[in-house]
């Protein structure tokens, strides 16, 4: 949190914030979801949910679908983890169907406005070159 700043401490801070600067495709309790421009025609489907870990603490989780998982080699997105210093990546069902996600959690007390338009920037992106080298330059979400 920077100076100044107050920290967001509630998933609904969060959905007027996020839901103040991009329309929302998904409004849930808690789910939120929208289409993220990275470049001229191209987007990123971002989703931020709230997930609670086993101590009460809450965080909010920033992911974006990267490419199905069909034919995907599992020990490579593993050596993938173990390479990054923030971020990993996730399975998780899209319309019935495998996905590779990009996500990334933080608690809420180092978050702030900035931060969480930060981390939707590095997201966002990082998701979409990712789904443009599995896709060979395409743009599939």
């Amino acid at each position: 949190v920077r100076i100044g700043e107050a920290p967001m401490q509630s998933f609904e801070q969060i959905r007027s914030h996020v839901g103040s600067h991009h329309t929302l495709r998904t409004n849930d309790p808690y789910l939120i979801s929208f289409d993220y421009d990275v470049a001229a025609e191209r987007h990123q489907g971002i989703y931020l949910t709230e997930v609670e870990d086993e101590d009460g603490i809450k965080y909010l989780r920033v992911s974006t679908p990267v490419g199905p998982f069909t034919g995907l080699d599992p020990a490579r997105c593993l050596r993938f983890n173990w390479e990054q210093r923030t971020g990993f990546l996730a399975l998780s069902n899209l319309d019935g169907s495998p996905y590779l996600h990009l996500c990334e959690n933080r608690p809420y007390d180092c978050l702030d406005a900035a931060e969480v338009d930060r981390l939707v920037l590095e997201i966002g992106g990082t998701g979409d070159e990712m789904e443009r080298r599995m896709s060979a330059g395409g743009d599939l979400l």
